[in-house]
């Protein structure tokens, strides 16, 4: 039986590819052809180039004919993130010009990716700089999210691309950055998975920095089976044993895991966002999940950190004043207005914030205590329509909190995923988000995994996207 490319998993997609029930080329073509229906009206790559998709694809497909496997990854296709490098494709990073040749080159999770012959699909929008959570691009326009047809709403960001590329049906797997949640935001607004390594578990070279003590790349796809998927094939330590990790999972129960309940994270939703969340976390009960309540100390104080401007404020205006202060007076306004006090920030109160952020990390961890994972909703707030936050003051306000909850796992150093559990009031996807403790990312894609199990794959859970395939 052919196997439905906007179904099927991965894991089912890579086993067509390796007894010759599907082509790369033939999945390219459906890429392409997915994005010519689409492409113009979401509007999720900066960068497009369908001879090139072509030719990787045919690269792949000869590699497989002559009996090599070069990984899990060969002949899928890979939006990446038009902050990260990729060799032959230029990096914006949602500027209104090319930056300097040297942001083509290419780091390790890029070369990860191109070194098993994955095919990429293109380079995904961005904010600017990554600087935002809204999407919004003054520059070049915003993505569209796929889940109204009606109206142009948030797709999230910073990587705003990412998630809709998927729903485009033109990448299999979507590579973000995620700073204060722009991983999981887009994953979770699109209605997708995706999830935030814990900080130097995956290297930030070859992308265009925020906040270097925060960045890390991340994965957004289309079920938890694929996040599990998609990072053991790029992950250093796992070190591409997809089929070694999914082994490991294959029998893995909700009632594995203790997962604690943080009332925190319910603070201030929007109708139809904690609602859903708790009806999931009802289904998991049942399931076998031992669910108690959890507390995180200080997120309350990190919050507020955020909120005068956490470490953004210092790492990124020294970044964009030493190294591209060419670019500065192209800034979006609803980046400029983040910058307005960093001229009276000085290295000192910076120094002063990174020793208050580490103290409240090391804090946090007794917050887990017996539980596995700590969960609430990714997004307390309905992606707004973007006609809704057209100035700078809107944009800031609705991106204060949109960032709520991921912002604060960022800052205390923690590792999360994010994964739908349903609609809210507006017919929005709403996300469960499962923080794990700093170095937990394989106990957290395995809770995501058997939440997954429970709750059926997105698609099952929330239908198809209006406007993706």
């Amino acid at each position: 039986m052919a196997l439905d490319l906007a179904t099927a998993s991965l894991a089912e997609i890579a086993g067509g590819l390796r007894v010759g029930d599907l082509t790369a080329g033939a999945i390219a073509d459906w890429a392409i052809d997915n994005h010519e229906q689409r492409g113009e009206a979401l509007h999720a790559y900066k960068t497009w180039d369908s001879e090139k998709i072509r030719a990787e694809a045919t690269a792949a497909d000869a590699t497989f004919g002559a009996g090599v496997d070069l990984g899990p990854l060969q002949g899928m296709p890979v939006s990446v993130k038009d902050l990260i490098g990729v060799a032959g494709y230029p990096t914006f990073a949602g500027c209104p010009r090319e930056l300097p040749e040297r942001w083509r080159t290419e780091g390790p999770i890029v070369r990860a990716i191109r070194g098993q012959l994955a095919v990429i699909s293109g380079k995904a929008h961005t904010v600017q700089f990554a600087f935002g959570g809204m999407g919004a691009n003054r520059h070049w326009g915003p993505p569209r999210n796929p889940w109204d047809a009606d109206h142009h709403r948030s797709p999230a960001g910073s990587s705003s691309g990412a998630g809709v590329s998927l729903h485009e049906g033109s990448a299999l797997l979507a590579i973000g950055t995620d700073t204060a949640g722009s991983v999981r935001m887009p994953a979770t607004v699109t209605g997708s998975c995706g999830i935030r390594p814990t900080p130097g578990r995956w290297s930030i070279e070859g992308i265009v920095p925020l906040v270097p003590s925060l960045d890390t790349p991340g994965p957004i796809t289309r079920s938890a089976e694929d996040l599990v998927y998609g990072f053991a094939a790029i992950d250093p330590i796992l070190g591409g044993d997809v089929e070694g990790f999914l082994g490991l999972l294959a029998d893995v129960d909700i009632s594995d895991f203790r997962i604690g309940v943080c009332d925190w994270y319910f603070r201030d939703c929007d109708p139809g966002v904690a609602e859903r969340v708790h009806e999931a976390l009802v289904e998991l009960e049942k399931a076998g999940a031992r669910v108690g309540t959890a507390t995180i100390p200080h997120l309350d104080d990190v919050s507020a950190l955020n909120d005068l401007g956490g470490l953004h404020i210092g790492e990124f205006a020294s970044f964009i004043n030493n190294e591209m202060r060419d670019y500065k007076d192209d800034l979006d306004p609803a980046v400029a207005i983040r910058l307005a006090d960093s001229e009276n920030y000085t290295a000192e109160e910076h120094l002063r914030r990174v020793r208050d952020v580490d103290r409240m990390a090391a804090a946090a961890d007794a917050g887990f205590g017996a539980f596995d994972a700590i969960v609430g909703p990714t997004i307390p707030i309905t992606p707004p329509k973007m006609t809704d936050i057209a100035t700078p003051e809107t944009h800031l306000l609705a991106n204060t909190r949109f960032v709520q909850n991921t912002v604060t796992v960022s800052l205390l150093h923690q590792c999360a995923a994010t994964a739908p559990v349903g609609l809210d009031m507006e017919d929005m996807p709403v996300g469960m988000q499962i923080v794990g403790s700093p170095g937990s990312d394989e106990t957290v894609l395995a809770v995501a995994l058997a939440c997954e199990r429970v709750l059926g794959r997105p698609r099952e859970r929330l239908g198809a996207s209006p406007m993706g395939i």
